[in-house]
């Protein structure tokens, strides 16, 4: 068979489209690619299966089938090994998690052992915690403190510059400083006198310096996260925004998980794997309930609050009470934000219309990646 000839081109879109393509491309495959073709249908094969298709039974046929039996994951497992990459490897073992909740993949001990650490493969891990044996579940904290650190190192000092401080352009100062904080207009009025006419230069005796300031009042930070189902990759990234914000001076940070139920882990901020152990994903979602808890609990001094709702805005319970609760608060200057997507991929899906009733009761809404969480935060504090 040849390398790139049009016989291997048929033999990739065999494998590609799987047993769908055997009457028009029957013998294509053979040996090796019989057994890659049967450990890649032991995954994607699922989503048919799970659509109520089934794939043992031909098109002539009302009942039986030829389909051979299934092969165990820990089989699976075995010739994926044998027959791909790693890489490829790690993508099929992230979509039988992530796309098609398979999580018996869990139960193989290799498989387990070998998961790499990604927000996707954390959000499916998670959605699996609670059905899982002590294993698994110390496997699961083990890949969320290695996705929680690589978060962290990614995104702290952005956070950290964005919120802990700015340049104060309308104040200088005689203070060393560095290069970049010299305040070049100030600099030079008062140097004009030292103007050497012969060299053409201005020679700088007296520098001066934009004054340096942080933001020492007390700003309260309220992270309002939705734990139900679709909000997964959302709950990773807000866990560790809230560890990187309780570690910034003069901000204190509140986080509250809610879906019907609402669950107050203020004291575990600082640690983002203990946060997203006691996440318990699914449920409906009452957003009205969560607002009023967070003003009720949290809300000492209202024109130093931000408040964060994190959430698909798809509203279980009546929306009249929490756009109540929204207003009330914008009413006692309290700073909304609605983020509808908290993911580096920015794909945001959420309910437009709730979204936009909160934006008119008050709240400003955004869809932001991880990185322009900070400074949109930064914007409002100003």
């Amino acid at each position: 068979m040849s390398e790139n000839g049009p016989d291997e081109a048929l033999r990739r879109w065999r494998l590609v489209l799987g047993r769908f393509a055997d009457r028009s491309l029957a013998g294509c495959c053979g040996g090796d690619d019989l057994r890659r073709d049967r450990a890649l249908e032991r995954i994607y094969g699922e989503s048919y299966r799970r659509r109520g298709l089934r794939l043992d039974v031909g098109p002539k046929s009302s009942r039986g089938g030829s389909e051979p039996t299934r092969m165990t994951m820990p089989e699976w497992f075995g010739e994926m090994r044998e027959l791909f990459p790693r890489s490829t490897l790690e993508v099929v073992k992230a979509d039988a998690l992530s796309r098609f909740g398979m999580t018996e993949i869990l139960d193989d001990p290799k498989a387990l052992a070998e998961l790499e650490p990604d927000p996707a493969i954390l959000s499916a891990l998670l959605a699996h915690r609670g059905r899982s044996d002590p294993a698994v579940e110390a496997k699961i904290r083990q890949v969320a403190k290695r996705v929680v650190e690589e978060l962290t190192k990614r995104l702290r000092v952005q956070t950290s510059r964005a919120l802990s401080g700015a340049r104060r352009r309308g104040a200088t100062t005689g203070l060393r400083g560095a290069a970049r904080d010299i305040a070049w207009d100030e600099t030079i009025r008062r140097n004009l006198r030292n103007w050497d006419p012969e060299r053409k230069v201005l020679v700088a005796d007296r520098l001066r310096f934009h004054a340096a300031t942080r933001r020492h009042l007390p700003w309260r930070i309220i992270l309002c996260i939705d734990q139900s189902g679709s909000m997964a990759t959302s709950l990773i990234y807000s866990a560790v925004m809230a560890a990187i914000l309780s570690t910034l001076p003069a901000v204190d940070v509140k986080l509250v998980l809610f879906d019907t139920a609402i669950v107050d882990v203020s004291d575990q901020v600082g640690d983002p794997v203990d946060v997203l152990m006691s996440v318990q994903l699914g449920g409906g979602t009452d957003i009205g309930r969560a607002l009023a808890y967070c003003e009720q609990k949290h809300v000492a001094t209202p024109e130093r609050t931000v408040l964060v709702l994190v959430s698909d805005f798809c509203e279980g319970a009546p929306i009249g009470p929490m756009l109540s609760t929204v207003k009330r608060l914008a009413g006692a200057r309290v700073k909304l934000l609605g983020l509808a997507a908290l993911d580096e991929a920015a794909r945001p899906s959420y309910d437009h219309a709730t979204a936009q009733r909160l934006a008119e009761a008050g709240m400003a809404i955004a869809a932001l990646t991880p990185e322009h969480f900070a400074d949109w935060v930064a914007g409002h504090l100003r």
